[in-house]
């Protein structure tokens, strides 16, 4: 037998003692579980049943019964079961809650529940977006929104997602670029969300004192009635300009999440009409979590209220509901704008403060 030098013979033990360190580690699971399906399937209903928020308002709206699911799905489990047939059956447990933040991943695949949107129509098209701002040189683009002024002299916001921070200094040159305007339209027509504190942000430029927008809760227990107090959700005025005139706010039931909330933070506020279809909802604020066998689960934890401690986790209705009709798509109108143009032309301006 040839001898490893010292030095290799040091690195050769190093490596053989993190390998058995990490095959150690390998063996530790969470709450006593192994990584059988079955117990996948039982660390999942449980941190379902421990940390979701919507259990008690679900049970009202559809007669969501936990324990039911429960019963029903564990016979569908069996230790024998592939990871793909296991991964099935968790994804269709997971859309029982009907929630567009419950997310089951594993290495191959993402379980979601998409029918907040899919079973209704989109009541938007980027083609006919693309024709009302134009093109590039005719529209101005700052922290991530696109903006213009209409010949009418509207106002114009488009917000596609809240995925990143907008800018004080950005919002501040947009109001000052649209301060002519008689007043303006907000459109997050399937803006599907991203950071509550963007959606914030945008929304701080409309209020010119503090106002309570909205309550928030927090688990306190494993019960599904186990909440904290509501504490309020304080919307505070934006640095710079901010605008006073008519607001005309556009969603769809794309929008979702904070775009949701936007709009539950703008229908608080003076001067403002909502305008377009249902929101999608989304109220929930998400939490993360992790199964024995190492796929991720996101959930709902903290339920967010409207002003009158209603929830809008199914979203908001519309001040005045508008659709887009195929008609209207085949001759190139985008009718839920159009509306909105023609509301503000009878609105009353003020000034911009």
């Amino acid at each position: 037998m040839t001898l490893l030098p010292a030095r290799i013979q040091r690195i050769a033990a190093y490596l053989f003692c993190a390998f058995t360190l990490l095959m150690s580690a390998s063996c530790i699971t969470s709450e006593g579980f192994s990584t059988a399906p079955r117990d996948d399937f039982e660390a999942l209903w449980r941190i379902f049943d421990r940390h979701y928020c919507f259990f008690d308002y679900k049970k009202k709206e559809y007669g969501l019964d936990w324990n039911e699911v429960h019963q029903r799905y564990a016979a569908q489990v069996s230790d024998s079961m592939s990871p793909q047939a296991l991964f099935q059956v968790l994804g269709k447990m997971c859309n029982e809650l009907r929630d567009g933040h419950v997310n089951l991943w594993s290495p191959q695949n993402t379980a979601r529940y998409t029918r907040w949107y899919e079973a209704y129509p989109v009541n938007f098209s980027d083609s006919l977006l693309r024709r009302a701002l134009g093109k590039a040189e005719e529209y101005q683009l700052a922290s991530g929104l696109q903006y213009k002024v209409f010949d009418d002299n509207v106002g114009y916001v488009r917000c596609a997602s809240f995925n990143n921070e907008i800018g004080a200094g950005n919002l501040h040159e947009i109001m000052r670029y649209l301060a002519t305007c008689d007043g303006l339209i907000v459109d997050v027509r399937s803006n599907s969300g991203g950071l509550l504190t963007a959606a914030q942000t945008l929304a701080s430029v409309f209020t010119n004192e503090e106002v309570t927008v909205g309550y928030i809760s927090h688990k306190t227990g494993p019960g599904h009635s186990d909440f904290s107090q509501p504490q309020p959700i304080i919307l505070k005025p934006g640095k710079g300009l901010r605008w006073q005139k008519p607001i005309v706010v556009l969603a769809n039931r794309r929008t979702y999440s904070a775009a949701n909330a936007f709009v539950m933070y703008m229908k608080a506020l003076p001067n403002v009409t909502f305008m377009g279809d249902h929101t999608g909802g989304g109220s929930g604020l998400p939490f993360s979590s992790e199964l024995p066998g190492g796929w991720s689960i996101r959930f709902s934890a903290s339920p967010i209220y409207n002003t009158k401690m209603e929830h809008t986790e199914f979203g908001i209705e519309p001040d005045i509901p508008v659709s887009i009709t195929r008609k209207d798509y085949q001759r190139g109108v985008d009718t839920i704008l159009e509306q909105a143009l023609s509301l503000i032309h009878i609105s009353e301006p003020t000034r911009l403060g």
